[in-house]
């Protein structure tokens, strides 16, 4: 494995992450056991950056996970999230009607207690704000984070899906270590302004999603996933987006043939070479994905490389939000 600086903080962070949310979360049936099996992989294979959030499966992410990782709690820099909450205590996507976001201090203060006895952990090593509260200044949700950091329950402090403008008032108030949004070659909003800041900031970029949900390997029938694969819901997945889709990903899979890597290792290495301060996370529940992701870090790139592939995706452009209305209102604030 290969590591990285997160922001200015001085942690070593591996280049590639992992995302634990699938393992419990909104991708179809569940497996303890493998998904068990997998986060001791990723101690193998040197992937000691893991993320989850408080809302995947209202907390049960946060128990799965503290299994492997409190006895390899010096190997593991642990991330989680606080402010989606769930009417009725029904777990349910950011766009379900019954969930809302609360960013207020008085939340964070009960959120973030029962985050670290759900991790079984004393200190949280990266606590994001998982949106921006449209009701709340973001000032007052980041001063009361700070807080947490005085006190020792937090090591680190990052933001999700928001604004530069928001970013830039956040990190005013305490230093931001992460800035944590959707990149991937389907999903490049934050190259308009967002990137900009992070690097003028000194904050390193934590892309999710960098496979864009699984769409770029190649390997995903829509019509094949389970019922409650919330996939199923996002616009550049139906009927009337996916034939265009597919042929960018069928023209993407040959071009990573003559790289002799895998589609998801291409878009993986594609991603990394954005720059050294982007650690993507990408998300898994299965001991051979997070194999053939780590194996992207191998791939190197060229120049001539990079610009085949944005040719590429202009000759094929995506179809299709990357969210349904509903969760993009509640991004860029």
């Amino acid at each position: 494995m290969k590591y990285r600086k997160l922001g200015t903080t001085g942690e070593r962070l591996s280049s590639l992450g992992l995302g634990c949310m699938g393992m419990s979360f909104a991708y179809g049936p569940t497996d303890n056991k493998e998904s068990l099996a997998t986060l001791e992989k990723a101690l193998d294979l040197g992937i000691n950056f893991w993320d989850t959030a408080d809302m995947y499966a209202n907390g049960a992410n946060e128990e799965l996970i503290s299994k492997v990782l409190v006895p390899n709690r010096d190997k593991v820099f642990i991330a989680t999230k606080f402010g989606f909450r769930f009417k009725d205590g029904v777990a349910g996507p950011s766009s379900s009607s019954g969930t809302y976001f609360d960013g207020s201090p008085a939340w964070m203060k009960i959120a973030v207690e029962q985050s670290l006895k759900r991790l079984k952990i004393d200190s949280i090593d990266l606590y994001y704000a998982h949106r921006a509260d449209p009701n709340i200044p973001i000032e007052e949700t980041v001063g009361a984070m700070a807080d947490l950091v005085k006190e020792g329950k937090v090591r680190y402090l990052g933001l999700s899906e928001v604004s530069a403008n928001s970013l830039r008032k956040a990190h005013a108030i305490h230093p931001i270590a992460a800035l944590q949004s959707e990149y991937s070659l389907l999903s490049r909003d934050v190259e308009n302004e967002m990137l900009q800041t992070t690097r003028e900031l000194g904050i390193s970029l934590v892309p999710y999603s960098p496979l864009a949900r699984g769409l770029v390997t190649n390997k995903l029938n829509i019509d094949t996933l389970a019922s409650d694969d919330f996939r199923k819901t996002l616009p550049r997945y139906q009927k009337e987006n996916i034939a265009n889709n597919n042929k960018l990903i069928v023209e993407f899979a040959a071009f990573a043939s003559t790289k002799s890597c895998t589609p998801a290792q291409l878009a993986l290495a594609w991603v990394l070479a954005q720059g050294d301060d982007i650690i993507p996370i990408p998300g898994t529940k299965k001991r051979n994905y997070l194999e053939e992701n780590a194996g992207a870090i191998e791939v190197n790139l060229t120049s001539a490389d990079l610009t085949a592939i944005d040719e590429l995706i202009k000759r094929f452009p995506i179809v299709g939000e990357r969210y349904s209305e509903g969760a993009m209102k509640m991004v860029n604030h």
